[in-house]
């Protein structure tokens, strides 16, 4: 049975990728080696890793705009470190809309004063923050597009002459912006890109060297930059995978045509949540997020059947995270339209059996 995948990441990534990809694993390139076994100095890796890091940059926007493109390790966690380690020289301001920005807000705290600019924890993250200030010393702004636990987007970023931090991480390929609003982008690849084990950062060469510490070679930006992202050995085959689906989201018509789809998928089920009395939404109207579409049963009783009813439907990943319950649909590039139309169609089916 074809499985319809919400998963919140990693998550469903497209079926030519997967088919090219696994071709790889047998045969790289007609090199005779797999992908797996090639070194990450040969120039047919070397040549993924440019065009991957080019492709990166050409779809946001940012070629030729004083940007450098990296594929790093760590996760987004380990960019909620490097992030203050590259920058944070005195203070730093961070909006809190989530469980991934509180983690940020954490580790930047090791390394000098955070002004929590605003916070949504007072109603368990379920809309985005209005109208705060960024104090005029800070040496940056830190802010996460897209919520994956709370379903929450970003609709809007605040103008600032602050160099401006997003973790895009759950959002990145999916909706127009001017990226180049944006000084330092980090997104770790399981969601929208490629498999986990690699995070692209995009970086403005301006806002690096202007801290005093001594950063850890591993840590610095500048080190990554200066060795093309080969300053140790890079997640190969999760690049590889990331570069295909680049290819991928080129193909079909860039992110223009990867957000019309989004909205269309996001207009679906939000339509239906908010249409059907047995469902209600998690998050405030105006913030609700286009990858992840939160809700909840209004009465509980309902769980069982329909939890039977969505797994036997070929279903996976429809589960909410513990910290908001009910369900929540992760609905990223690759996921087609049909698999929202199944889901929606059991919600209706279940309204009919009550």
């Amino acid at each position: 049975m074809k499985k319809h995948n919400f998963s919140a990441g990693p998550c469903i990534l497209p079926q030519e990728v997967f088919k090219e990809a696994s071709q790889a694993i047998l045969d790289f390139n007609n090199s005779g080696l797999s992908i797996l076994e090639i070194s990450h100095r040969s120039a047919d890796f070397v040549a993924v890793m440019e065009e991957a890091r080019t492709l990166a940059l050409e779809l946001l926007g940012l070629n030729d705009k004083g940007y450098k493109a990296l594929f790093l390790q760590g996760g987004a966690s380990t960019q909620f470190l490097m992030t203050a380690y590259n920058l944070l020289e005195k203070k730093a301001a961070y909006l809190n809309t989530g469980t991934w920005s509180s983690k940020a807000i954490k580790e930047a705290k090791l390394f000098g004063d955070v002004v929590e600019v605003a916070s949504s924890k007072d109603k368990n993250f379920n809309y985005i923050p209005k109208s705060y200030a960024i104090p005029d010393d800070a040496d940056y702004f830190h802010c996460t597009s897209n919520n994956t636990i709370f379903g929450t987007q970003m609709k809007e970023f605040p103008a600032t002459n602050k160099p401006m931090v997003c973790d895009m991480s759950s959002d990145i390929f999916s909706r127009e912006m001017d990226f180049s609003k944006f000084d330092l982008i980090y997104a770790g690849a399981q969601k929208n890109m490629g498999p986990a084990g690699t995070t692209l950062v995009i970086v403005k060469d301006d806002i690096l060297g202007k801290v005093s510490r001594e950063i850890p070679s591993m840590m610095d930006y500048a080190v990554h930059i200066g060795k093309d992202s080969m300053f140790n050995t890079p997640a190969v085959y999760a690049v590889y995978v990331s570069l295909l689906t680049l290819r991928w989201i080129k193909e079909q018509g860039g992110i223009k045509a990867m957000e019309e789809k989004n909205n269309q998928k996001a207009e679906l089920i939000y339509n239906e949540i908010d249409r059907n009395p047995l469902f209600k939404g998690f998050a405030a109207k105006e913030d609700r997020s286009a990858m992840n579409a939160t809700f909840n049963l209004v009465d509980e009783s309902h769980k069982e059947t329909f939890d039977k009813m969505w797994k036997d439907a070929g279903v996976n990943g429809l589960n909410g995270h513990r910290s908001v319950g009910g369900y929540r649909a992760s609905m990223y590039n690759a996921l087609s339209l049909e698999s929202v139309k199944v889901v929606v169609e059991l919600m209706k089916e279940l309204e009919t059996r009550s």
